[in-house]
């Protein structure tokens, strides 16, 4: 089992719980929590491979993160009721997922040899794009786009400091570690902390 298909796993079960923790706070059926359970583990994943090219997409070529997301789902569905604040598991939950889910679309695009760029934006794109579908099916405020929270930035940095240590020769793996590291770092910093990027303020027109 390679690197990659070891954090596209550990990335679905995380973010599947955390899906599926957002389906019970819209009261959904165990369907709902199935869909909105898949769709957060898979869809960025799924965006990545389709950018990249990949075939076949990842969950089609082995049908195992569909399972384990629906396997994870179920549970949730029976147990969602002894959490106290199942908002904030799942606001935790995606921290972690973040930084499975970035060092992920890294890997893949280090697999194809694309530069820096791509590798940075597949980075981005599979660590956020599943946790703003859910959140947007689901009609939750997007966390992605919260403001006065680090969320997409980490992110970046996280992915930016892999192709780094890359570029200087260290192991691929080496570098994914960095990254997830950061990338974690910096998310939970701004939560426990209130560690944030300037926002947009309006000023009245110049007369």
């Amino acid at each position: 089992m390679t690197i990659l298909t070891l954090l596209d796993y550990a990335s679905v079960l995380v973010f599947a719980a955390s899906g599926a923790l957002v389906a019970s706070r819209a009261q959904l059926d165990i369907v709902g929590f199935a869909f909105i359970a898949c769709l957060t583990a898979v869809g960025g994943g799924t965006v990545r491979d389709v950018l990249l090219d990949r075939n076949p997409v990842f969950w089609m070529g082995d049908p195992m993160p569909i399972l384990l997301a629906t396997g994870v789902a179920g549970v949730v569905f029976f147990s969602a009721h002894l959490v106290e604040s199942r908002l904030r598991w799942v606001i935790w939950l995606d921290t972690f997922a973040l930084a499975i889910a970035v060092p992920a679309g890294v890997a893949a695009a280090l697999e194809l040899n694309h530069g820096a760029v791509i590798v940075v934006l597949m980075g981005m794109a599979t660590g956020s794009l599943g946790g703003l579908m859910r959140d947007v099916v689901c009609n939750e405020v997007p966390l992605v786009l919260k403001q006065g929270e680090l969320y997409i930035s980490c992110a970046m940095a996280g992915a930016i400091v892999a192709v780094t240590l890359v570029s200087f020769g260290l192991p691929t793996a080496t570098a994914l570690f960095a990254c997830a590291g950061v990338t974690w770092v910096t998310r939970a910093g701004s939560l426990a902390f209130g560690w944030h990027l300037p926002v947009y303020k309006p000023r009245p027109p110049r007369s």
